[in-house]
């Protein structure tokens, strides 16, 4: 896939549950899951042509996000 539809994570705020999120390396794409405070970081889940496989998941620091990953870029609608 293409980095064309991804960027960089900056903050925090960006990461939200439901989110794809891609490897800068690799082109392997994940769900971005909520956020496991017991255990500091946010849970990801494979995805694989569409599909969310639930039975796998890993939970990922901020930190390695933010440095290893990229994440969907969303038009965003802003009511005035």
């Amino acid at each position: 896939m293409k980095n064309n539809n991804f960027q960089n994570i900056f903050d925090a705020y960006q990461l939200v549950s439901g989110a794809k999120i891609k490897g800068k390396q690799e082109d392997e794409l994940f769900e971005l899951g909520d956020y496991d405070a017991n255990k500091r970081g946010y849970t990801i889940y494979p995805i694989d042509n569409g599909v969310r496989y639930d039975d796998f998941a890993m939970v990922v620091a901020e930190k390695e996000l933010k440095n290893n990953f990229m994440i969907e870029a969303v038009k965003q609608n802003i009511a005035a």
